[in-house]
């Protein structure tokens, strides 16, 4: 008996994990594939080795063309009703990564294939990718994340104008308004967003996850309510090895030695 294909490729290379999405032909998602992510992703925070993630889409055409619709063909509503609970799940568990997660769109990328880019912390494109949410012309609307995470990011006059009027957006345009951070030429994106992933690990690991967490609560607490948090744990981070190590390596010249913690 041969065995299936996992849906979430998982490799390494130094302090970054790859995630590859592999559904062919267009890299859909299913309950196993929102399933296998949840899990890998909550693997990888338990990997004190692993600083950085890049997600990206096995093929040349698809980063990812979104959720199955033949598994929403019948109406059932407790389908539905479960599919948005593990896309809900998945998507959430990466936007929680405690490192750096970086999407490398690919190519197309749709509905559920655009919500994931948007729970990454950054998003590099190729020039030829094209994004957009048209749940709606299909009956359905984006549940995994898309009208919150995406309004965040390019502000609720483009977020509208893609979830309301269907609208699609080429690379330059998304790069424009916000929606990716980078547009690189064709093939490209994989190699920027790993350069990037990199760069991390320069970086101490426990400052990171600090930082990210501050950055994140801006999107629902008031500055005034986030600032106190900044600097305790600011002084939270002198309890760590990082810290004097940090410090240190600085004062050395030389490069330091994350142990993150």
């Amino acid at each position: 008996m041969t065995q299936s294909k996992p849906c979430i490729e998982l490799t390494t290379e130094g302090h970054v994990a790859i995630l590859t999405m592999s559904n062919p032909p267009a890299n859909t998602w299913t309950k196993d594939t929102l399933i296998d992510l949840k899990n890998k992703v909550n693997e990888l925070n338990n990997n004190k080795n692993i600083y950085a993630l890049v997600l990206t889409g096995e093929g040349e055409k698809f980063f990812s063309a979104g959720a199955d619709l033949n598994v929403f063909a019948s109406g059932d509503k407790g389908i539905a009703a479960d599919m948005s609970r593990v896309f809900g799940e998945a998507f959430e568990a990466l936007t929680n990564f405690t490192g750096v997660s970086v999407a490398a769109i690919n190519g197309y990328a749709m509905g559920g294939g655009l919500e994931v880019a948007l729970a990454c912390d950054i998003r590099i494109a190729e020039e030829q990718a094209q994004m957009a949410l048209p749940e709606a012309k299909v009956g359905l609307l984006p549940c995994a994340g898309g009208t919150q995470n995406l309004a965040w990011l390019v502000g609720e006059g483009w977020a509208k104008r893609m979830i309301l009027c269907g609208e699609r957006l080429k690379a330059d345009k998304a790069l424009q308004i916000g929606l990716v951070e980078e547009v690189v030429p064709q093939g490209e994106s994989f190699a920027a967003a790993l350069k990037l992933a990199n760069q991390v690990s320069e970086q101490s690991p426990s400052s990171v996850s600090a930082c990210k967490t501050l950055i994140q609560k801006g999107r629902h607490q008031p500055m005034a309510s986030v600032l106190p948090l900044e600097r305790e744990l600011f002084v939270g981070l002198f309890d760590t090895q990082d810290q004097q190590e940090g410090v240190n390596a600085f004062l050395e010249k030389r490069r330091a030695n994350w142990v993150n913690g």
